[in-house]
């Protein structure tokens, strides 16, 4: 009896299939790219909580790191002081934060919801600003509330604090960056008179 094929095929994630099928080739001639391995691609996205004066307050501590794992799927590490400053009362080695790096596929289902669920949730939403991106092109996005996370129950959002979500982009410059944020369908605010 012949022994039957039970390879299963990979999951991709949607985004992650559109860039390779669709961004690439459309941003490889857009921006008058040489070849494919210069178009500009997501290396990493970083979501971090700065813990600031609730740093000694457990339960701010313990739904931070509960808000993290629920939207990324990932146990956060925690980010120490590195010196000691007496105006803020801290020590080095004090708990300051939190932090989760996502790659791969992760990386793509996250801003996957972020695009399409999280940001259009958004109060007074008018887009996200142009002047967030850093000159290596890399991308930060604030976030006051974490209420707007459709994996947390209003339980867990009644402790509100901010965290902040960094994409980490490899490319020539701020306007590539933005360019393959485009495509992704990231809400940027219009200019007037556009």
């Amino acid at each position: 009896m012949p022994k039957e094929n039970t390879k299963v095929k990979s999951y991709l994630p949607r985004l992650k299939t559109d860039y390779i099928t669709r961004i690439v080739p459309e941003l490889q001639k857009e921006l008058e790219l040489k070849n494919q391995w210069q178009v500009p691609r997501l290396t990493k996205i970083v979501i971090n909580v700065g813990l600031g004066r609730s740093k000694d307050d457990k339960k701010v501590i313990e739904t931070a790191t509960n808000t993290i794992r629920k939207i990324t799927g990932q146990q956060p590490i925690e980010t120490l002081a590195k010196k000691s400053i007496a105006a803020f009362k801290l020590r080095e080695g004090n708990k300051i934060g939190l932090k989760v790096t996502l790659r791969g596929d992760r990386m793509y289902e996250f801003l996957d919801r972020l695009t399409n669920l999280v940001l259009p949730r958004l109060r007074d939403f008018h887009g996200l600003k142009l002047d967030s991106f850093d000159n290596q092109g890399n991308y930060s996005i604030g976030l006051t509330d974490q209420s707007v996370f459709p994996e947390l129950t209003f339980e867990e959002t009644t402790t509100s604090h901010g965290l902040e979500v960094v994409l980490v982009i490899k490319s020539k410059s701020k306007e590539h960056s933005k360019a393959l944020l485009d495509k992704f369908g990231m809400p940027f605010e219009k200019k007037e008179g556009n």
